[in-house]
């Protein structure tokens, strides 16, 4: 569960997220509601509900807050990124092959 958080926004499930908290949230009362108390229950749901809460707004704030258009304006300004990176290192490396050749020719001469 804890490690789930840090996985990509877009594989959440809402709806399986919702359920799960609203499935600790019940056996949490649950387990205050039977007799004797059953606190180790309550703990593991406790745990349960703020793990499944968190995926909860991760996955709001993905879907319906903006997350995912910055997500995608990040990931445009990468690659252009990327294409400047590659086109700065293919002119180095024309650049260093011109200077070898010059050397070359400099030690032939």
């Amino acid at each position: 569960m804890l490690t789930s958080t840090h996985t990509h926004y877009s594989s959440i499930s809402g709806r399986m997220t919702s359920a799960l908290t609203l499935y600790s949230a019940t056996f949490m009362r649950y387990s205050m509601a039977v007799s004797p108390k059953n606190y180790l229950l309550f703990a593991c749901h406790l745990i349960n509900f703020g793990s499944q809460s968190t995926q909860g707004v991760r996955f709001l704030k993905y879907w319906n807050y903006g997350g995912r258009e910055e997500a995608l304006k990040m990931q445009a300004k990468t690659k252009e990124g990327l294409r400047v990176a590659e086109k700065e290192g293919k002119k180095m490396l024309q650049q260093g092959e011109r200077q070898v050749n010059e050397a070359k020719d400099k030690v032939m001469k």
